[in-house]
């Protein structure tokens, strides 16, 4: 149980039989009556977010999320297939569960995959990861870093907007969290 003075952003609390992330919380002590916290929460399965108050010090039961990593091998028809690092074991993740985390996924690539008894909420790639570039228009002499962009598709099919001077074949560093380019590598 965790009080909910105790809330804090990144906290996942369990309510109505789901998962919970506390996004924002603000205490508040008006002037006449008792104090409560103010939060905004995001459901891990779903994304939908609510507002909610709660009394301060009232309790909640604290969600126990077990983090595990995982290499992905390979990808069996639609499924993609992990390997737990510790235990050996092969999990199976389909590409709903994936959602969109899947457009830099790379065969040999550590994540880390975070489950609430046995389901799986959410997969969690690094936050940069090294691409070689595979499409993309050709440079021009004279295109400079500070001019526009362009779309280039990467080796795992993910299109991302890249600075005019990258050409097919030279490996950047992406930003997973923004889908947008840090670097050459």
């Amino acid at each position: 149980m965790i009080s909910s003075n105790d809330f804090r952003p990144g906290v996942s609390i369990e309510l109505d039989g789901s998962v919970w992330r506390v996004v924002e919380f603000l205490h508040v002590k008006p002037g006449k009556g008792s104090a409560f916290v103010r939060t905004k929460l995001k459901n891990v399965q779903t994304g939908n977010v609510i507002e909610r108050t709660f009394r301060a010090g009232e309790t909640v039961p604290q969600a126990t999320l077990e983090k595990r990593t995982m290499q992905h091998t390979y990808k069996d028809g639609e499924d993609f297939v992990f390997m737990d690092m510790e235990s050996y074991e092969e999990a199976r993740l389909s590409p709903s569960q994936m959602g969109d985390r899947a457009k830099y996924l790379k065969e040999g690539m550590e994540v880390n995959i975070i489950k609430w008894g046995e389901q799986v909420l959410e997969v969690e790639l690094p936050n940069s990861v090294v691409l070689e570039v595979t499409q993309t228009d050709p440079g021009v002499k004279g295109d400079t870093a500070t001019g526009g962009t362009k779309p280039a598709i990467v080796e795992t099919g993910a299109q991302v907007m890249v600075p005019l001077f990258i050409s097919v074949g030279e490996r950047i560093r992406i930003d997973t969290r923004t889908d947008s380019y840090l670097g050459r590598e």
